[in-house]
């Protein structure tokens, strides 16, 4: 396959799943920014927000203070952000509109209709109600994966576009997690001895900080049939890094990586084979126990860096490199 072809596939589907990706976490941010708590948890929970992409600088330079509003707008309507749901729905359909001869015209239907009614929302911004705005987001991109899996061959265009989704899907996690432990455990635990005399607000406080985290990857009914007892930041690491059946989690990404790799091997790809075996292996070989007592912050660090390597490896081996793209 040419590289501009499995370049587009690769894109159209990452850049999709991370539309998804933010919608989520802007809409568990914004449904639990409703609720009573201090001011102070309110601006740092917008702040991780940012923090988890990587543009509080970017937000920054363009905003003065960091509120749900301006980091709503940021998130969703800034075109200067490329990671903004703007952005990602037009980077996915000009992907999609330079290879259509190799998706269904059921995919770029879906594509090409997401970014036409994107266009209308985006007319009547000022008074689009958020929650009903991100639900839109997730239900079109769900769209697009049901379209895709029901109407492609399962060659190689699909298995392009399938390891760009899981690539996106393992780094959003990985990054949700790390930034919601690191950012906002530390504060919960203060809030709670705050509030010793009157242990039921800390519970509560704690509760929807965790089940916020699980829902913003979809995991939050997933978690109450696994675990019957309190939602605990051990038992949500170990459902969102080891569990096999959980569809976000770190494990089932990797595993899901490997046979589509397989199944697109050139001449270049037996390192990344090699990588994927090394992280499986670290995952398949590793308890959550061992996570903590390393640092759950440490070894999502570590996680990241192999994932985004395994990325790299794969941008060179198959995709147009990032000088002439």
């Amino acid at each position: 396959m040419l590289s501009r072809t499995a370049d587009c596939l690769y894109w159209m589907a990452r850049y999709t799943e991370r539309a998804e990706n933010t919608a989520r976490m802007l809409d568990v941010n914004h449904q639990t920014s409703l609720l009573p708590q201090p001011e102070e948890f309110l601006e740092q929970s917008w702040k991780k927000l940012l923090t988890i992409s990587k543009l509080e600088d970017s937000f920054l330079a363009k905003y003065e203070v960091i509120n749900r509003e301006n980091v709503l707008d940021f998130m969703i309507y800034e075109t200067s952000n490329s990671s903004s749901i703007a952005s990602c729905l037009f980077a996915a359909r000009e992907n999609a509109r330079v290879i259509r001869g190799k998706i269904t015209s059921e995919v770029w239907e879906t594509q090409n209709t997401t970014w036409l009614e994107w266009q209308r929302i985006v007319e009547a911004r000022n008074s689009a109600d958020p929650s009903r705005l991100l639900e839109w987001v997730k239900h079109r991109c769900h769209l697009f994966r049901g379209v895709m899996h029901g109407t492609m061959l399962k060659n190689q265009s699909f298995y392009f576009m399938n390891v760009g989704t899981l690539l996106e899907r393992a780094d959003n996690t990985a990054r949700i997690l790390q930034t919601k432990y690191e950012g906002q455990s530390a504060k919960v635990l203060g809030a709670n001895e705050k509030r010793a005399d009157d242990g039921a607000d800390g519970e509560f406080f704690d509760f929807y900080h965790w089940a916020a985290l699980l829902r913003s990857v979809s995991a939050f009914e997933i978690y109450r049939q696994i675990y019957s007892d309190q939602v605990t930041p051990k038992q949500v690491a170990q459902l969102l890094i080891f569990n096999k059946q959980m569809p976000r989690s770190l494990v089932c990404c990797v595993n899901e990586l490997i046979p589509l790799v397989a199944e697109i091997k050139n001449a270049q790809s037996k390192e990344i084979e090699r990588l994927l075996g090394k992280l499986k292996a670290n995952l398949d070989y590793s308890d959550i126990d061992e996570v903590f007592a390393q640092g759950l912050e440490e070894y999502i660090e570590e996680f990241l860096a192999r994932i985004n390597h395994i990325a790299d490896e794969f941008s060179n081996a198959y995709l147009i490199p990032l000088a002439v793209a």
